[in-house]
């Protein structure tokens, strides 16, 4: 398992990556976003798709093509997507009714994929290395069935869960990351970081 002085150091993941995040979207807002990571915990998914609602969820499931390969899920509450989209579109639609599904979509993955990509830079940096991803995909059903799907792609039974809310002054928005990686390769590279962090 993971040494436990270097469980710190997931936090601290956690928290790079999440700052990645923000920044991309004070970048997009002109505003300064802020992330914040409220709870991170290692949980066994079958544990964790019986906690879930049934609410259903809007987000982009990612898959890391170097280690610690895996998948990395970003998913939204549909009330959060509609502000997200608002987000998006603010400056491109002047009446938010007129906005297609197709469009709310896309200004749904555009998010996704820019966390997504914060935050594995994120996770990149930490660990010293760079990590590829493949196309990100839109997902859209109730966070268990996600949650169970992506779980099933992998070999694993754990999952890694940030609670995490991003704060735009305009807006408040809910967003969850999961991350699939691969047990073995995750645990070997943070234990092999230098303790330099510690």
């Amino acid at each position: 398992m993971v040494d436990i002085r270097k469980l710190s150091f997931i936090n601290e993941m956690a928290k790079v990556g999440t700052n990645g995040v923000a920044d991309n979207m004070g970048k997009l807002t002109g505003e300064d976003a802020k992330m914040e990571v409220t709870k991170t915990n290692f949980i066994d998914v079958e544990d964790l798709t019986a906690q879930l609602d049934d609410g259903k969820r809007v987000g982009v499931r990612v898959r890391l093509m170097e280690p610690p390969h895996g998948h990395i899920l970003i998913l939204f509450p549909e009330e959060s997507a509609k502000k997200i989209t608002a987000l998006m579109l603010n400056d491109m639609v002047d009446d938010m009714s007129s906005v297609s599904g197709e469009m709310a979509r896309s200004a749904v993955e555009e998010l996704g994929n820019m966390m997504a990509s914060g935050f594995i830079d994120g996770w990149a940096d930490v660990l010293g290395t760079t990590i590829d991803i493949a196309t990100p995909q839109l997902v859209y059903a109730p966070a268990a069935e996600i949650v169970g799907r992506t779980a099933s792609l992998g070999e694993e039974d754990l999952a890694l869960f940030f609670d995490s809310s991003l704060n735009v002054p305009s807006y408040e928005i809910e967003a969850e990351i999961y991350a699939f990686p691969d047990l073995q390769e995750f645990v070997e590279m943070v234990n092999s970081i230098e303790t330099t962090y510690e």
